[in-house]
């Protein structure tokens, strides 16, 4: 199952990307001083991606202070820089999770029915604390709907 309140995310390795460049990170030295936000959302250039990423901007989160909005998914770090450098001000980082393996160690792959020999995590965001504690977790049960804005605003204020 995937994380839940309480519980602690592993401390997962892989390239983080900042729209420029990437360098191998682990999760715990990419958080800020208050924690961080952790967002799956399968494809960079996917039409569903770029909705939410463009949404994070409009709604301030790469405001938020100490906290960090860290993605992943499965594109490359070359896509994911390319895709970063296509949001107006990329205050955001994003994982590069070519071979699936934090999708795995968060319990998130589910196998895409349409899409021959394709695995995407499932579309989720998770709150926490600098120590990798997760304090608020969303698990989508559907594709295409939006992340719950209020709650992950309110998960975060409470860091």
């Amino acid at each position: 199952m995937p994380p839940t309140e309480g519980e602690t995310v592993p401390d997962f390795e892989a390239l983080l990307c900042d729209g420029e460049t990437f360098q191998s990170t682990q999760l715990s030295d990419a958080l800020g001083a208050r924690g961080g936000v952790l967002v799956a959302t399968g494809f960079a250039f996917s039409a569903i991606a770029r909705n939410w990423w463009k949404r994070f901007e409009k709604y301030g989160w790469g405001e938020f202070a100490d906290v960090p909005v860290l993605g992943f998914g499965r594109d490359g770090p070359y896509a994911q820089n390319a895709f970063l450098r296509r949001l107006d001000e990329p205050p955001f980082e994003i994982f590069a999770d070519v071979n699936g393996g934090i999708m795995d160690a968060l319990d998130l792959r589910t196998d895409r029915s349409h899409m021959a020999n394709t695995a995407t995590p499932w579309r989720s965001v998770f709150v926490v604390t600098p120590d990798r504690e997760v304090q608020f977790a969303y698990v989508a049960e559907e594709w295409i709907g939006p992340l719950p804005r209020e709650d992950v605003e309110a998960a975060v204020a409470e860091l």
